[in-house]
């Protein structure tokens, strides 16, 4: 017997349903040519800085916060059997009583606030590689992440169906599709920006327009800087002298000794000064000489007659 619009429907095993899935799934492969499943490792549902600020962002929408845990749930034991994600469009099969369909639109980034995003990180982004990596400054992380101004879509932003039973606004089915969507931006960070409908490489080109201008003032400034003096202003300069390294050295270390200034003599009194003895004359050398080899006289000894 069915279960009727006021029933619960009865519990399903997860083996069991992801056994019908995988044969929904093979139905599905013949028809669309390949899936893509979300499989998650561990409890974290998204490790990048792209799949946390997704995640981050969804679960802000205080209408849904009921409906979000089961979805966790969900993305967590593999019940994303396929999620494709497109221009602003996301597309899913989530296995569960039966295997649904969600279909998700996101509304187009406006081009204003994207502008404005892209001035505010000009010249803040290295390369696209960082882009995608999510190594950039805090201050432009606070900036895509922004509510209401950043990147992120808010829940007017958003629309969902799905193909199950449920009345709910949002049902666990379209709650894990959105969770999925964190853990593809793991692996596919570009992805993002292809649902904003913008482009990425718009936040490169703003930095290196503005590397550019400081690269050509920078060079203007060096270029005058090392150019000719005398090319400029037409006179001829007249080269310094240059001093060797070690003389430079020596002279800058040698201390340079001040004149001492010789005390004033008393008013009154006159200078005496010691009066000169003449010098007696410098004998040649020759002569030295002749006197320093003569015979020394001896005078004559007494007779003893």
């Amino acid at each position: 017997m069915g279960a009727g619009w006021y029933e619960w429907r009865p519990y399903v095993p997860v083996a069991v349903r992801r056994q019908n899935a995988a044969r929904e799934i093979a139905r599905f492969r013949k028809k669309l040519g390949s899936v893509a499943p979300v499989a998650i490792q561990g409890r974290a549902i998204a490790r990048s800085f792209w799949g946390k600020a997704w995640c981050d962002n969804l679960e802000s929408y205080g209408d849904f916060a009921n409906r979000l845990p089961r979805g966790r749930t969900y993305v967590r034991n593999g019940s994303v059997m396929d999620l494709q994600l497109g221009a602003g469009t996301v597309e899913a099969l989530v296995s569960g009583s039966a295997l649904y369909r969600i279909s998700v639109t996101i509304t187009p980034l406006p081009k204003p606030r994207w502008q404005a995003v892209v001035k505010e990180c000009a010249g803040k982004i290295g390369s696209l590689v960082e882009l995608l990596q999510g190594k950039f400054s805090r201050a432009v992380m606070e900036v895509l992440i922004r509510p209401q101004t950043g990147l992120f879509p808010s829940a007017k932003e958003i629309a969902f169906a799905c193909s199950c039973p449920d009345w709910a606004a949002m049902c666990k089915h379209v709650a894990a599709t959105l969770y999925g969507v964190g853990a593809r931006l793991d692996t596919a960070p570009e992805l993002f920006f292809r649902l904003r409908r913008v482009d990425q490489l718009d936040l490169l080109r703003a930095a290196g327009s503005g590397a550019a201008l400081a690269a050509q003032s920078g060079g203007t400034r060096k270029r005058i800087a090392e150019s000719a003096l005398a090319d400029v202003f037409g006179i001829e300069l007249d080269a310094p002298p240059t001093a060797r390294p070690a003389e430079a050295g020596a002279e800058s270390r040698r201390p340079r000794k001040r004149p001492e200034a010789q005390a004033p003599a008393p008013a009154g009194r006159a200078t005496r000064r010691r009066p000169e003895t003449p010098r007696a004359p410098r004998e040649r050398r020759g002569a030295r000489r002749a006197r320093a080899h003569r015979p020394h006289s001896r005078p004559p000894r007494p007779s003893t007659n």
